[in-house]
């Protein structure tokens, strides 16, 4: 069974960057879409970015402009997605989850904390 495994998550302040990374284990084929979703205490788990395979990337309103979505397709067997997360603000705090989307079923990370605070 494919698993996820994500890094990168941690405490910044407020205007800092982080970058997440979140990697497939060895599968037989690629996702069709890798993503990264989020849920605040309290809220429901939300869109932040997705990155389909061809396509273009999409992301939430609340992150356009200050995250990046990208990919390392170079392995057939192995998938990278990175989120690079710039100006953030205390409204991003929260658990990030990759998301990861085959021809036949998801697969989700654990999910890596983010705290934004000063």
């Amino acid at each position: 069974q494919v698993q996820l495994v994500e890094s990168g998550g941690g405490l910044v302040q407020p205007g800092g960057s982080l970058r997440l990374s979140c990697t497939t284990s060895r599968s037989i084929s690629s996702p069709n879409v890798m993503g990264w979703y989020r849920q605040a205490p309290g809220k429901q788990r939300e869109l932040v970015a997705v990155s389909p395979s061809p396509g273009s990337p999409t992301y939430a309103n609340s992150v356009k402009g200050r995250f990046t979505i990208s990919r390392d397709n170079t392995s057939n067997t192995v998938n990278t997605v990175y989120l690079q997360m710039n100006s953030l603000k205390t409204d991003d705090t929260a658990v990030y989850y990759c998301k990861a989307t085959y021809s036949r079923f998801d697969v989700w990370g654990q999910g890596t904390q983010v705290t934004v605070s000063s």
